[in-house]
Parts: C-alpha cells; sequence; structure tokens
C-alpha cells in the first residue's frame, strides 16, 4: 500500500486510529512502513523486543503465547484493519507473544520512535489513541 491517501483512507478505518483527526492520520501514514510476511512467517516472536505497531492490511495472523511448559495457546487471530504491538509501541518492551502469518499477509508497521515523535509534535493524538489501548486492555481482562 504504497499510496499515502490510500494509506490514510485505510489507517482512519483502524480502531486505535478512528478518532484522530484526518491530518492526523495523513501524518501517521507518512511514516508507515508496508511489510510482506508470507504464510507460516513469524511477524513478532515472543520475548523479543518490540519494535512498534503492526495494522494488517491484508491477510490474517494468529497470536499464539508459548507457556513456560513448552504448551502453545492460540490467543487471537486478526485480519485486516486488526493491529497488535500497541503495548510495544508506547514502551518498547518485549512481545508477551508471537504473530505468526497464516497466510500471505501485508502489514504497516509504525516503529516506537516515530510515534513518540509525532506524539511530542502534537499531544492531542495521546489521548484518543490511550482510550483505545485502555479500553482494548479492559476486554482483554474481561475475557479471562
Amino acid at each position: 500500500m504504497p499510496d499515502l491517501n490510500a494509506s490514510a483512507d485505510f489507517l482512519a478505518k483502524v480502531p486505535i486510529f478512528r478518532g484522530l483527526k484526518q491530518r492526523q492520520i495523513a501524518n501517521l501514514a507518512g511514516s508507515m512502513v508496508p511489510r510482506q510476511y508470507a504464510a507460516g512467517e513469524t511477524i513478532v516472536a515472543q520475548g523479543k523486543e518490540g519494535i512498534g505497531l503492526f495494522v494488517l492490511v491484508s491477510g490474517s495472523a494468529e497470536v499464539v503465547r508459548t507457556g513456560a511448559d513448552g504448551s502453545t495457546v492460540t490467543l487471537n487471530v486478526f485480519g485486516p484493519t486488526d493491529f497488535f504491538g500497541e503495548l510495544a509501541l508506547l514502551d518498547g518492551g518485549p512481545h508477551t507473544a508471537a504473530v505468526i502469518a497464516k497466510e500471505d499477509t501485508e502489514c504497516l508497521v509504525l516503529v516506537h520512535w516515530e510515534f513518540m515523535g509525532k506524539l511530542k509534535a502534537d499531544p492531542e493524538m495521546v489521548t484518543v489513541i490511550m482510550r483505545e489501548v485502555v479500553q482494548r486492555f479492559h476486554r482483554a481482562l474481561q475475557a479471562m
């Protein structure tokens, strides 16, 4: 998705960005990097340092967590407009699960340091994005 306008239009549909103004979305779209993953390829590895936010443009991916005993459990399946890595976007910490492409998958990636620079330049974005991150966290806790 190399076209900036197409990227901005797509990002406006992604829950974490829905409350942002068009100029803010366009600004973020200009910093997002497209990445392609083949079916079966690991997009992010559990325990590895997070680089930022991933938004699925096409394809699908599953979230898999490996326990200390080596057992694995699928936590979620993502499709277009779903996102992950939002905590890494904020703190750059390690991923709590792996995300693996179930089919050929395209993502837009926003790296941590780019995002932090955008927030410093436009702090109004913090409220909108944090609201979605907190709501998502609450939904995850309720599902436990």
